[in-house]
């Protein structure tokens, strides 16, 4: 036998919850409206059926109101409902979720119209396997742009006469003595220009069958263990926020991958704790970047003047930026307010009701695209924005969606209890260290048993090296100046020739440009080589330079010396700022600059040195 609901069948509000109900549960329960003569029959007074819904069990309890409804919901086939539903039967919860219940009887048509605007009318049990499929094809498509980008820089930065050459550490001593399983990667077996480019290519063909439907769950895996092959040995050209949240999503991605790509019939479902799992990852991206901006101090997100100076200190400014630094100071302020608030406080409506998540999706989706206008920041908005469709179900979905996509999908295979047990033991690792990387960036961390903390700090040393769980807080230090780094080369001393980077702020006459989702990595780590003294990299780019690395040379937009490298480089420091409106009219300058003086003295190669930096033939000139 089943358990028997009754409820009121004028009430629209009562319908649809029952509609909704009736999906949780999957036939293991009866919706029946209630009518005089069963309600007679079961002995259940009127005016307790005109209070609330009745729920009368196989063993003759009767139940009602928000008791009921747990009662009710206990006989679903999901565990997670199964779960929630016990959990509201628990003391004070349950007295509380009774007055919560009484207080909506009463007020019906008020609670009909808010239970429209939060969860719509739609009555089908939330299913996701139309955002997996999409999330996946994205995905993938990430994949294809970062492997794209990474093939046309690999052997400059990588290479054998590359800056940062991965030979070097794949035969290093040093670092094999760590551990290779501290920077798990393929390049421990081949490191050569070769095997380097034919990554990138592999790659690209793996990100291909994926968006294609190739094997979906391996092609997901294989593309994470490939992209962790070059994180893992790539230092600082590979540190980016957006390379590591790539990993987290492909990790991700690999473990929820179906067997097809296409929703097709019996495929396996979504679980919730899969989809629970996307959405906190949502969370910990916006919420991580907006905690971080109030714990910094930076006066300048205190006193919401951030704006006045983002646009114009961006690593790889757009035309765009250049037109939102001629905004009025009031609109400037009222966006890094809106900033603000869609970081800290929107990721919240992630767990809320279905409507409420559309509006943080739009939310989400607002500020990526006034980011993508207004800075170059790779691959990071397009990946942002495929990881937000968890904030969405199929229903949201099939609006936008070829039908062809959905028409034939037909019901779902529920998941295995050995899928269920393997999916709750893979999601252990990332709820436990995204949860302790959130309380740690509140400082509420390390808190409770010294076991408690002793475990965690065992599993984030051994999940470290994969780098599936990370931080996020983007620009939490505001820069206030733009200083910029100009490479010179020269023959005599006295005359010296800029090179002229591709993309990364040089002439003062040459207009921002929109490289994304593509991203130049040397243009973007000069950036970051300016705020500070010069690192050892940027003394390896110079020395490349006086050899005439063809492959160095390329990330270059132009070689000034084609005939023969220069005898000696050198680095100069300006300081930047953008002009305005009237200043662009008047000269055609989008920026004005001031020399600051010498970032590194000149340098040449020579046999013998009295001062060696980042190699035996690289000596200042004096």
């Amino acid at each position: 036998m089943r358990p028997l609901v009754l409820f009121d069948g004028d009430c629209g509000f009562c319908k649809r919850w029952v509609e909704r109900w009736r999906g949780d549960t999957q036939g293991r329960v009866r919706f029946v409206r209630a009518s005089g003569w069963l309600r007679l029959l079961l002995g259940i007074p009127k005016s307790d059926m005109r209070r609330a819904m009745q729920l009368v069990e196989p063993s003759g309890r009767r139940s009602s109101g928000a008791e009921a409804v747990f009662r009710m919901l206990a006989w679903s086939p999901h565990l997670g409902t199964r779960f929630a539903a016990r959990l509201g039967l628990l003391p004070g919860i349950k007295q509380g979720a009774g007055a919560v219940y009484s207080v909506i009887a009463r007020n019906r048509r008020r609670a009909s119209r808010l239970d429209t605007w939060l969860f719509s009318r739609v009555t089908e049990p939330a299913s996701h396997r139309l955002v997996r499929w999409a999330f996946l094809r994205l995905l993938g498509g990430t994949f294809l742009i970062a492997f794209t980008s990474l093939g046309r820089q690999v052997l400059g930065l990588y290479g054998e006469k590359g800056i940062r050459p991965i030979r070097e550490v794949a035969d290093s001593e040093r670092w094999a003595a760590q551990g290779k399983w501290r920077r798990p990667s393929v390049f421990w077996l081949d490191a050569s220009d070769a095997a380097l480019v034919r990554g990138c290519r592999v790659g690209q063909a793996l990100s291909l069958a994926l968006i294609l439907d190739v094997a979906p769950a391996l092609s997901a895996k294989a593309l994470w263990a490939l992209y962790l092959s070059y994180v893992s040995l790539g230092r600082e050209f590979l540190s980016f926020q957006w390379d590591v949240l790539l990993l987290e999503m492909g990790a991700m991605g690999a473990l929820t991958a179906p067997v097809g790509l296409r929703p097709g019939p019996g495929q396996r479902d979504v679980s919730a704790l899969e989809v629970f799992l996307f959405r906190m990852l949502v969370f910990r991206l916006y919420f991580g970047s907006g905690v971080s901006k109030f714990h910094s101090g930076d006066r300048t997100w205190r006193e919401l003047s951030a704006c006045d100076v983002y646009f114009e200190t961006a690593p790889l400014p757009t035309r765009g930026g250049w037109a939102a630094h001629q905004l009025p100071r009031r609109v400037r302020h009222a966006g890094t307010a809106g900033v603000l608030a869609v970081e800290t406080a929107v990721p919240f409506l992630a767990f809320g009701p279905r409507r409420v998540r559309q509006v943080a999706f739009g939310a989400f989706a607002a500020l990526q695209a006034a980011i993508v206008g207004t800075g170059n920041y790779g691959f990071f908005n397009f990946q942002s924005l495929a990881l937000g469709l968890w904030l969405l179900d199929d229903a949201a979905l099939r609006r936008v969606l070829p039908e062809r996509l959905w028409r034939d999908a037909g019901p779902a295979r529920r998941p295995s209890v050995l899928s269920t047990a393997l999916s709750i033991v893979a999601a252990v690792p990332f709820l436990a260290l995204g949860t302790t990387e959130l309380l740690r960036r509140m400082g509420w961390w390390p808190r409770g048993p010294a076991r408690v903390v002793e475990a965690v700090g065992w599993l984030e040393d051994r999940a470290h090296p994969l780098h599936s769980v990370n931080s996020y807080g983007l620009f939490a230090m505001m820069t206030v100046d733009r200083p910029e780094i100009t490479v010179e080369g020269s023959d005599d001393g006295e005359h010296w020739v800029a090179y002229p980077f591709r993309y990364k702020v040089s002439a003062v006459d040459r207009p921002p440009r929109q490289v994304a989702p593509h991203q130049p990595r040397l243009d973007w780590q000069m950036w970051f080589a300016a705020l500070g003294g010069p690192p050892s990299w940027f003394l390896a780019l110079l020395e490349r330079l006086l050899e005439g690395s063809p492959e160095v040379l390329g990330l270059f937009e132009a070689n000034p010396f084609p005939d023969h490298p220069p005898r000696m480089v050198r680095a100069v420091l300006h300081d930047y700022r953008m002009t305005s409106r009237e200043e662009r009219q008047r000269t055609g300058a989008w920026w004005k600059r001031e020399r600051r003086g010498l970032y590194v003295s000149p340098l040449t190669l020579t046999p013998l040195t009295t001062r060696t930096v980042g190699g035996p033939r690289l000596s200042w000139h004096v």
